[in-house]
């Protein structure tokens, strides 16, 4: 089974020059955390909630002049079309990521897939046991180093 087949079409974007205020309001309004952007239909980065809170309260900059393109992401991950469900669920486990792009081959935006997809397909298909910590992330620890970090 391709990813073409699970993949929601619909798909929300937002182009390099919306503001971090529009972004916001769009991400409230479908409830999510992350967005697309895209430009002449073609897939050019991504922006999250994180990005916007970056750049709006720790960077102080105006919401409603602060463009898309000063804030996100352009090394975007995704997957394309004709991947195999499991070839896309192996690279949302190495990647520790909820949702992906899915782009044709010419990397034309053409819809989005995520966990809630894929687990959908439970039992359809079996991927490799993994470890319930990702490599690198040693929890509470790093966390509070960073706080204490930011603080200072």
């Amino acid at each position: 089974m391709n990813i073409a087949d699970v993949m929601t079409p619909d798909l929300d974007t937002v182009s390099p020059s919306d503001t971090l205020t529009t972004v916001a309001r769009l991400m409230a309004d479908l409830d999510s955390g992350a967005l697309p952007v895209g430009e002449d239909n073609r897939l050019i980065g991504t922006i999250t909630g994180h990005d916007v809170v970056i750049q709006v309260a720790a960077e102080g900059r105006d919401p409603g002049k602060t463009t898309v393109s000063q804030a996100m992401s352009s090394d975007v991950l995704y997957c394309f079309e004709s991947e195999s469900v499991e070839a896309v669920s192996e690279k949302m486990r190495a990647w520790w990521v909820r949702r992906l792009a899915v782009v044709s081959r010419d990397k034309r935006l053409i819809g989005t897939v995520s966990l809630g997809d894929l687990t959908s397909l439970k039992g359809q298909f079996r991927t490799k046991q993994r470890s319930r910590r990702a490599p690198g992330r040693s929890g509470r620890k790093d966390r509070a180093s960073a706080r204490a970090a930011a603080a200072a």
